[in-house]
């Protein structure tokens, strides 16, 4: 059995890019043109700070799919509330901060920093004595590495019975008079409905004319109760999420589908010695008798167990791990594992949360600086639609000079073409399009489906071929205007990858 890895490592903040610099440019000017406007003002200001933070990824789902432990997975510490109080109706943000801090934002009142208090090893937040409706929002300061590249954002439960709680939720992630304050979703779902779709759609903004699916992540929450909690339950689950990933009208709203058991990451980030000490004399027992308590919660927490856990314990540990975890923790420990350290890392593989925590960083921490860029646009492209004035015509200009010529945008929105129903190029070519622009992340080895330790040698010389390939697909007499530009697109990804490789392959990439 293997122990638990590390998580995978967010890229560095990178320097500013051409796209970067252009937008920053941009937002300054719209600065001085609407200088006489505070709104505007303090709006572009906003835009620009955005560059200089962590990206902000918000969690979102119906009611009960789980999004508050998956949060506390992905952290590492149980900081989320995950019963059904009044902070769960909250917009809450966590952030970094060197130390613990907790405030309250009330809509008509100045922002109130809370105690902080931790029971049973659970944060505990409250509102200030405020009801939920008189909330903007709660910020949550938390010093854990993770929340030094993203800013999680956990949202009220979407199609709640209360229309208020539902409300918030799509008004922060899918407002109306503005862009989300958010630049990247992940949505947990449960099944696949309508309600979804309508969600995700709503947030797949189609401004700025660079709508895609490539800042939405899908994710099968609650994986250890498909196929009635059996041990093969996230095998099943695995097919599942692969059949909502082909379902083509999601394929064109979220970059891909994952299933995560929530509670089993969270609880195998988060393991005690005390709760593998009991597990291990769980496992200990009668196994004839084990699996007989197993059938149901009731026949768990009620035996009889005079040489075994408390049934105290064991409501305990129900609420930790739930049947399905505790039946694997039982199977892992009888093969072999005697470390309360292996057995988390081994829930935590299981679990799924590692694929989604590799996602995060290809799909999103990767690809920051044009989720960002894009964000800033929508939000100035709605305020010169809403406040034109005359001497804005060169901003408007600047925009769609980005828009049009910014490689990033053209990769994204064939990204998104590939995914339509009437893709741009053949099946077999699209599957291949779609890693090559950065589908499954944007390092040059992912591109090109090579091992992390693949030499850069190496990889120039795939690039090349892939360059050659690309090429001629788009020269040939029998392509169209469109393919072929599609095909341009490719290629010009490819010639970045080789640039970047190395300083000496610059002007290889323009032969």
């Amino acid at each position: 059995m293997k122990g638990p890895t590390g998580p995978p490592t967010a890229p560095a903040d990178p320097a500013p890019t051409g796209l970067e610099t252009a937008v920053r440019q941009t937002l300054r000017g719209a600065m001085e043109v609407f200088r006489d406007d505070p709104v505007v003002v303090d709006g572009m200001r906003s835009a620009l700070a955005r560059f200089d933070e962590p990206l902000r990824i918000a969690i979102a789902g119906k009611v009960k799919a789980g999004k508050s432990t998956l949060l506390n997975a992905l952290v590492g510490e149980r900081i989320a509330p995950t019963d059904a109080g009044e902070c769960t109706r909250v917009v809450t943000w966590y952030r970094h901060g060197v130390t613990p801090r907790i405030e309250v934002v009330p809509r008509d009142a100045p922002p109130r920093t809370l105690p902080v208090h931790r029971r049973n090893g659970r944060l505990v937040v409250g509102l200030g004595g405020r009801r939920p409706d008189e909330i903007e929002k709660l910020v949550v300061d938390w010093p854990v590495t993770v929340l030094r590249s993203q800013t999680l954002i956990d949202t009220p439960g979407i199609g709640s019975l209360s229309t208020d709680v539902s409300a918030r939720s799509v008004a922060f992630l899918a407002p109306e008079d503005r862009p989300s304050e958010a630049d990247a979703i992940v949505y947990l779902l449960r099944h696949l409905h309508s309600s979804d779709l309508n969600f995700l759609e709503s947030f797949h903004d189609q401004a700025a004319g660079v709508a895609t699916s490539i800042n939405a992540i899908g994710v099968l929450s609650r994986a250890d109760e498909i196929g009635a909690g059996r041990l093969d339950a996230l095998i099943s689950a695995k097919q599942v999420a692969r059949r909502y990933g082909t379902d083509p009208t999601l394929r064109q709203l979220c970059q891909t589908v994952v299933p995560v058991a929530g509670l089993i990451a969270q609880t195998g980030r988060t393991l005690r010695q005390s709760e593998f000490t009991a597990l291990t004399t769980l496992a200990g027992l009668d196994r004839a008798r084990t699996e007989a308590m197993l059938l149901s919660v009731d026949r768990f927490v009620r035996a009889d167990l005079p040489a075994g856990p408390s049934s105290e314990i064991r409501r305990e540990m129900l609420d930790r791990f739930g049947l399905f975890g505790i039946r694997l923790a039982l199977v892992l420990i009888r093969a072999g594992v005697v470390d309360a350290t292996v057995l988390a890392g081994e829930l935590v593989d299981r679990s799924g949360l590692r694929q989604l925590r590799e996602l995060l960083v290809n799909q999103f921490a990767e690809r920051r600086t044009v989720l960002k860029a894009r964000s800033a646009l929508l939000a100035l492209q709605r305020t010169l639609t809403e406040r034109p004035r005359r001497s804005a015509q060169g901003v408007s200009e600047s925009v769609q000079r980005i828009l049009a010529g910014a490689h990033e945008f053209r990769e994204l929105a064939l990204l998104r073409e590939l995914r339509l129903p009437d893709a741009v190029l053949p099946a077999d070519a699209a599957t291949e399009a779609e890693q090559l622009l950065g589908g499954a992340g944007t390092s040059a080895r992912r591109r090109f489906g090579l091992p992390d330790g693949t030499p850069d040698d190496e990889v120039r010389i795939v690039v090349r071929e892939a360059i050659r390939r690309w090429r001629a697909r788009a020269h040939s007499p029998l392509t169209d205007r469109t393919t072929a530009d599609a095909c341009q697109v490719v290629v010009r990804s490819c010639e970045g990858v080789l640039a970047d490789l190395s300083p000496l392959t610059r002007s290889l990439a323009t032969h």
